[in-house]
């Protein structure tokens, strides 16, 4: 059993009512992802990762020479 089907009952509607989207036959759905847009937005966290590692990585070594002091 799958969590959402413990967790809460289905929520069941009518295409094009109440919000819901439209069901096309014999189309196909593309994607809403831009790859290229989230493959920069992910080199651009991980390098904000390894500046924030690294800056920790100073201070605990900074900090190691200061109480041998």
């Amino acid at each position: 059993t799958s969590i959402s089907k413990r967790n809460r009952p289905p929520n069941e509607s009518t295409p094009g009512l109440n919000g819901a989207g439209l069901l096309y036959q014999g189309y196909v759905e593309t994607s809403n992802v831009n790859v290229a847009e989230e493959l920069v937005n992910m080199i651009q966290v991980q390098r904000a990762y390894e500046i924030n590692s690294k800056a920790v990585s100073t201070t605990d070594q900074m900090l190691q020479k200061l109480t041998q002091l």
